[in-house]
């Protein structure tokens, strides 16, 4: 089969490849589209690859193409949406059901083959059955949506209040949908890029804040009448929008991190006073799994995409062939460039 194996630091190349066969409890998916996640572009075009040569990817849609022994749920020809997330089952974290926080688990594209290629093997439970309703681009979604969902419900989350959504790319604005589908009484996306804050209009956010510009938290602030925002997602890893929460939050707020650091930061003591003077709660969200595997938040989003609820035009920004995966990756390389979601198609 074709595949585009990363062979070493800005070395990715669509090659031949032996075609897996399904082991015993796994299926085989012949891919449709796998999107291309922030957490791939340092594995080509920087040092973060686990393992070389490699096939990344898993962000994925197919159809089942063969199942091996022992598989009752899934047979040929259905569609399903891809669970990258292989955990042990046996450790304390996932005998709780916190699969995101097993430290012995193994991930499809990243630890282990993934679905930039014509087919990947997963196991049973890691293979999502989807509508008729839901597109192949939308299954392609499932796994960043869920995470979207997971970083929701790290906080007590409740219909009525006031939700600021740090951040407009993806994984923000697939919160920002849900945080609105879940009953947030006004709803406001943050970011500097105009293009980013339009979509967020478009797909629901009451107020939308460009904080690029002078005076941007003083507006902010007025549109929950100088109160803050009940609850704040950091959704980007860039340093400014990892502070940015500690301003805009109100008294007994939570703020929940669902992006992740870049590089080094600090606090400067005032800054960090406000967890104390505010009294808010501050948390992060990893992946997006619960009990029973791979969990709720896999549910909530093949209902919400099934219904049309959860919307996602406007998120998929270029889609590519298999092919031409190495200059998906160049595009990376010029800062704004990307303007959103790039889907592979490994049929194309």
């Amino acid at each position: 089969m074709k595949a585009g194996v990363v062979h070493a630091r800005e070395d990715i190349r669509y090659e031949d490849i032996e075609r897996p066969a399904p082991k015993r409890g796994e299926v085989l998916i012949k891919v449709k589209y796998t999107g291309i996640c922030g957490s791939d572009v340092p594995r080509v075009n920087g040092d973060a690859c686990h393992f070389y040569p490699n096939v990344l990817g898993h962000e994925f849609s197919g159809t089942v193409e063969d199942v091996g022994e022992g598989v009752t749920s899934l047979g040929a020809k259905d569609r399903v949406a891809g669970v990258p997330l292989v955990p042990c089952m046996e450790c304390d974290d996932c005998r709780r059901g916190d699969f995101s926080l097993c430290k012995h688990y193994t991930f499809i594209g990243s630890r282990r083959f993934g679905s930039f290629a014509e087919y990947v093997c997963v196991p049973e439970a890691n293979a999502v059955k989807v509508a008729d309703e839901v597109s192949f681009e939308q299954a392609a979604l499932f796994e960043p949506a869920t995470i979207a969902v997971h970083g929701l419900d790290c906080v007590p989350y409740r219909g009525g209040k006031t939700v600021a959504i740090v951040g407009g790319g993806t994984i923000g604005l697939l919160t920002a949908q849900f945080a609105k589908i879940y009953g947030a009484a006004r709803l406001v996306v943050f970011d500097v890029q105009r293009e980013r804050l339009e979509l967020a209009k478009s797909l629901g956010a009451d107020d939308v804040v460009d904080s690029s510009e002078e005076g941007w938290l003083e507006g902010a602030l007025e549109l929950t009448g100088g109160r803050g925002f009940d609850y704040v997602y950091g959704t980007a890893g860039a340093v400014p929008t990892i502070k940015m929460p500690f301003d805009l939050v109100a008294n007994k707020g939570y703020v929940c991190y669902i992006g992740t650091p870049t590089r080094e930061i600090s606090f400067s003591i005032d800054e960090w006073e406000k967890i104390n003077r505010r009294e808010f709660t501050l948390t992060g969200s990893w992946m997006s799994y619960s009990a029973p595997f791979p969990g709720q938040e896999w549910k909530t989003v093949a209902h919400f995409f099934a219904t049309g609820q959860l919307r996602y035009e406007g998120l998929v920004f270029k889609t590519l062939p298999l092919s031409r995966i190495a200059d998906a990756f160049e595009m990376y390389k010029t800062p704004g460039a990307v303007k959103g979601k790039i889907l592979i198609d490994s049929e194309a």
